[in-house]
């Protein structure tokens, strides 16, 4: 396969580069690959334009055919891993007309947004773990030698004052421990972080205040929709502003440095600047995938049955697609530059089906290839995410050494591909169906069966061959 990529920027990538990325998970399909590859490097040259006609520069959205199983959602969630981009992938299908049961259009923007905060949330958790643990070891020697730990001067507490006035200076005050001297408070600390850093107190029971951010069943403001949210979340904002709650709980050291790390990571990331960027990144780098847009083509010819919203939802589709803006919990996120790729097999109907203002929202149009014997060979054993390597992984653990030959990995395509041709056509899934068929009796004796296994194309055909030839036994196994 070809090598990895090499470059540091990953948003300087080549349409070439990208391909080879994408070559080394997924076989075939040259075409699809090259269409996403321009796509993402056309916002690296926008980025580069003049400003006045950037944000002229629109993405060129992708529509996809081809039969289930040829890796359409595939090619689209490496790509958005590949360079760390939002993504969100949605099923067409579960969107209906405004004014029917179901889910609005704009939850998928929504969706994306969501996702966004959680990619940046993590990179600024990242960034700060270092930083993070060093303040839950010293959250920790707080716990194990409180005589120890700095005083809060009085004049500090910000509600001396208040409790002053209320219990007439006389406000109840927390007892604390007699404290070590500055010179044996040091000497402590310092063999304590030592000592905490070996795992010398890992099972040390200790217990903690656990704290829990407060919440109140309250709706949304704004009004929702049918599984998304339409408005700012009232008892999310009033949440911030209640006192944390505090839950004692009883764990060990080691559980108690996880969840104080965790703590202090929370403290040291800016939220404000994590949603700031979450809605940038979402806006300039987001990807849509929207499966199954060929169940939404049929045009309504009539009135009523199950179909009757078909031309509704693509015509709600249409403006998020051609670029509006959408409120989010976080803020206001414009779609016009948001990377929508749609993919449908369009064996019952066909692009042209739908309505041709949606039609020309797509203006690249890709057509992947069914599989060949050949292409599930290749998924067998070339990939980095390699099928065989996987149940090979998986055995191992169990102290079983599997081999498959060569002959034996032809047998399966040949096998899988027969299946695909007799009944329905689900591309590479019939490769997962196949290889657990053939496993079954290994993956049923381990571990009590351990040592090498080889398995060759006799072993195949004993397993698989009377399944494979009997159409309407397949049609159910298989």
């Amino acid at each position: 396969m070809t090598t990895s990529v090499t470059t540091n920027d990953v948003h300087a990538l080549t349409p070439r580069q990208i391909v080879e990325a994408l070559d080394t998970y997924i076989v075939g399909q040259a075409k699809a690959k090259r269409a996403v590859a321009i796509a993402l490097r056309n916002r690296y040259r926008r980025s580069r334009v003049r400003e006045d006609l950037r944000e002229e520069i629109t993405p060129k959205n992708i529509l996809m055919i081809g039969p289930t199983g040829v890796g359409k959602t595939e090619i689209a969630r490496r790509l958005a891993g590949l360079v760390g981009a939002p993504f969100v992938k949605v099923e067409a299908t579960k969107y209906t007309e405004v004014g029917y049961v179901g889910r609005d259009v704009e939850s998928m923007v929504r969706d994306l947004v969501e996702a966004a905060v959680r990619m940046v949330t993590e990179e600024r958790r990242t960034e700060v773990a270092e930083l993070a643990e060093q303040h839950a070891i010293e959250r920790l020697i707080d716990h194990l030698h409180p005589e120890t730990a700095a005083r809060q001067a009085p004049g500090n507490n910000p509600f001396a004052a208040t409790f002053g006035s209320i219990f007439g200076n006389n406000a109840p005050q927390q007892q604390q421990p007699p404290s070590a001297p500055p010179s044996d408070a040091q000497r402590i600390r310092e063999q304590t972080r030592n000592e905490i850093e070996r795992g010398f107190y890992d099972v040390r029971l200790i217990e903690i205040d656990v704290e829990e951010a407060a919440s109140i069943p309250i709706g949304m403001i704004g009004g929702m929709d049918q599984g998304g949210m339409g408005g700012a979340d009232l008892g999310e904002m009033l949440g911030g502003l209640l006192p944390k709650k505090h839950n004692k709980k009883r764990v060990t050291v080691a559980e108690a440095r996880r969840v104080f790390a965790q703590e202090e990571a929370q403290k040291l990331i800016d939220m404000d600047a994590v949603k700031r960027e979450a809605l940038r990144r979402a806006g300039e780098h987001g990807i849509i995938f929207i499966d199954e847009i060929d169940k939404v083509a049929g045009r309504e010819g009539g009135r009523g049955g199950p179909d009757v919203s078909r031309e509704g939802v693509q015509r709600d589709i249409l403006p998020i697609v051609e670029g509006s803006t959408v409120n989010t919990k976080y803020g206001a996120i414009k779609t016009d530059h948001v990377l929508f790729i749609a993919a449908g097999a369009f064996h019952m109907s066909k692009p042209s089906d739908l309505i041709p203002e949606l039609q020309g929202r797509f203006p690249i149009r890709v057509e992947l290839d069914s599989l060949t014997a050949a292409d599930f060979r290749t998924i067998l054993t070339q990939p980095k995410n390699a099928l065989i390597e996987q149940y090979k992984a998986l055995l191992q653990t169990e102290n079983v050494t599997l081999t498959f030959t060569d002959d034996a990995i032809d047998q399966l395509a040949t096998f899988a591909m027969q299946v695909n041709d007799q009944s329905e056509n689900i591309g590479a899934r019939r490769l997962h169906t196949v290889l657990e068929r053939l496993l079954e009796e290994i993956s049923y004796a381990a571990p009590e069966t351990t040592g090498p296994f080889t398995i060759d194309a006799a072993y195949v055909r004993e397993r698989l061959a009377d399944v494979v030839t009997n159409s309407d036994l397949s049609g159910y196994i298989l």
